[in-house]
């Protein structure tokens, strides 16, 4: 933004030069034409004349010069803002994917968490009807093996701004 703002000053200062050598361009095609319709000394006239013709020249070149480094730096004062909303768009973009991620892996920890409870539920309910069994003990055994310990985390509750 401090390099935008710094191109934008520049391009005011081409542009207030553009001005004044237009200015001064157009007062030297007004002294010479004045001059040419003067009469006197002719030698002193064509001289000045041809003086003044190189000067404007001079200046048309600088004010072409001018207009071409004006319209550069306005092309990429354009690019520059295009870029910096083209960088905004993708880490907004990115920053909403991230969070869908974070509500998806939230939610699944709790699914997974359900789905553990209701194994250790069934494995305790067979436990009970057919006694100890190898095949529920080694059930019973993976599960509290694969549980994380420490508190069980609520359900995802999305909401969904409007």
């Amino acid at each position: 933004e401090m390099e935008v703002e710094e191109l934008q000053r520049l391009l005011a200062s081409m542009e207030k030069e553009r001005r004044n050598l237009l200015a001064r361009m157009e007062a030297g095609e007004a002294e010479l034409e004045r001059l040419r319709k003067v009469e006197g000394d002719k030698v002193a006239q064509q001289d000045r004349s041809a003086q003044l013709e190189k000067e404007v020249a001079a200046l048309r070149e600088k004010i072409h010069h001018l207009d071409d480094m004006l319209k550069s730096q306005q092309r990429k004062v354009r690019q520059m803002i295009e870029q910096l909303q083209n960088s905004k768009t993708v880490i907004q973009a990115k920053d909403a994917v991230i969070q869908e991620l974070k509500e998806r892996v939230s939610y699944l920890e709790a699914e997974n968490l359900e789905m553990h409870d209701r194994i250790e539920h069934l494995i305790e309910q067979q436990v009970s009807r057919g006694g100890l069994s190898a095949r529920a003990r080694s059930k019973s055994e993976y599960v509290s093996s694969k549980r994380l310990p420490g508190p069980k985390p609520l359900p995802l509750i999305r909401v969904v701004e409007t």
